[in-house]
């Protein structure tokens, strides 16, 4: 006769760690390894706030589909949120922006360097929004191109380019507070209206399968429109964006140009991103 146990029911990750709750009349020890995995990836997610299965399979020796049901486990419990290719802490979004300016700053500066030294006299640049782009802002302003239009969305970025003597366009729409850019569907309409010839677009995580992610559906849209109106699109991130994910996938028609990083990637990272034509551009450090 075989039972069905059903799926294990965890305490709070820190709390005692008694039994799981009665299933029906009776209740059932999970199997001892399967419930340890699932405190693991719980305390994981609470510590890193996202997490990849591809990370977490390879971390416990298990299959990809096994995580996949763990999480969908946890989830069912409202421990986690599931998105593609990995899982959030439960409720969280896109950190503070004074918090992710803060956060490697180093290798932000160094990302900047790089993405600036890519544009070129008489280019029409359009800036995403966000702590890494505007590295490439200041980046920018510390040596103006020569006939260099930006098109900006974060109105910070936008006042430090035109201070420096660039020429800039404010795409209008409706101000966030935390990150003081402008968002919503005006910009995405607005962008159909400027010619560009090179953007950088910012991203919440890049997971081992190639998926790039940020934390909203409407910042996806924006962000995908950003990089199909443009001849050349960027997408820059450093390494604590590694093998994290978002909820909403950034798509597009066509491949951007490159992703401007300032550590190497893991393998299967690069890899995936080189399935879709998209190269690793490694920035020197200063």
């Amino acid at each position: 006769m075989t039972l069905d146990c059903g799926p294990a029911v965890l305490p709070p990750v820190g709390s005692v760690r008694t039994l799981p709750a009665p299933f029906g009349e009776r209740s059932f020890m999970p199997r001892p390894i399967a419930a340890k995995r699932l405190y693991d990836i719980l305390e994981r997610v609470d510590a890193e706030r996202s997490v990849s299965v591809e990370a977490l399979a390879e971390s416990f020796g298990v299959s990809r589909e096994t995580i996949r049901r763990d999480l969908k486990t946890l989830a069912a419990q409202g421990r986690l949120d599931v998105v593609h290719g990995g899982a959030l802490k439960r409720g969280v979004g896109e950190p503070p922006y004074a918090e992710r300016v803060r956060e490697n700053a180093a290798g932000k500066t160094a990302i900047g360097r790089a993405a600036a030294a890519l544009v070129e006299p008489g280019m029409v640049v359009l800036l995403d929004s966000g702590a890494t782009t505007h590295a490439v802002a200041v980046a920018l302003a510390a040596s103006p191109p020569k006939d260099v239009s930006v098109c900006a969305t974060s109105l910070v970025d936008a006042l430090l380019l035109s201070r420096a003597g660039l020429k800039v366009t404010v795409l209008g729409g409706e101000v966030d507070p935390d990150d003081g850019a402008t968002v919503g569907v005006d910009v995405i309409a607005a962008l159909a209206r400027h010619r560009v010839d090179l953007v950088f677009v910012g991203v919440g995580g890049i997971t081992m399968e190639g998926d790039v992610t940020v934390f909203s559906r409407l910042a996806a849209e924006t962000r995908s429109v950003m990089i199909d109106v443009a001849r050349q699109s960027y997408l820059i991130a450093d390494h604590g964006k590694f093998g994290r994910a978002g909820p909403a996938r950034i798509t597009w028609t066509r491949a951007p140009s490159g992703v401007i990083v300032d550590t190497p990637p893991p393998r299967q990272m690069k890899a995936s991103l080189a399935a879709q034509q998209i190269p690793c551009i490694v920035a020197k450090s200063a």
